[in-house]
């Protein structure tokens, strides 16, 4: 068991820089009973923040056709209200000033939360590939400690299987 440890700690070693941490993880549960994508995923289902959930929320639904259709249909009410219904109060007239502002300050408050949004995504993602990572690594580790189970069960049949031979010629 201690070679075999030694061995998966100069494999992990070897890896590059930017996955210690992961490595590190690996080669303390190795030894677990414990699935590791249970580990992984108990790891990864840390709580998430108001902010985190607001903005994912946001760039679902600025991100979705209700939210277009709802959009343009604003805008033609916008535009009617102002140019046909209220021709001689209308509170933003023909070149609708007002609206370009307004959605101005949309378009600059919705780009950084669906880019937080996204920056999160890719996180997740990025972890997700990491955790396939482990798994491989493990299921590796795993088939090799097999094989190697397998090619000293053989010496240890083939052994008993000389020494059969031998006891039925003295006998």
């Amino acid at each position: 068991m201690a070679n075999r440890k030694d061995k998966l700690h100069q494999l992990i070693h070897s890896t590059e820089n930017d996955i210690d941490k992961i490595n590190d993880f690996f080669a303390e549960n190795i030894d677990d009973d414990e699935l590791l994508t249970q580990v992984l995923m108990q790891a990864q289902d840390k709580e998430t923040t108001l902010g985190d959930r607001l903005s994912d929320k946001v760039a679902e639904f600025g991100g979705s056709w209700l939210f277009i259709i709802v959009f343009f249909v604003i805008l033609f009410g916008w535009i009617v209200l102002n140019a046909f219904i209220l021709v001689q109060r209308a509170f933003d007239p023909y070149p609708f000033i007002l609206m370009n502002l307004i959605l101005s300050c949309i378009a600059a408050i919705q780009a950084p939360i669906i880019m937080m949004s996204q920056n999160r995504k890719e996180d997740k993602d990025r972890q997700r590939a990491q955790n396939d990572y482990l798994i491989n690594l493990k299921a590796e580790m795993e088939i090799k400690n097999l094989q190697l189970n397998m090619k000293n069960l053989f010496e240890i049949q083939k052994k008993q299987i000389e020494l059969l031979d031998e006891l039925k010629k003295k006998s």
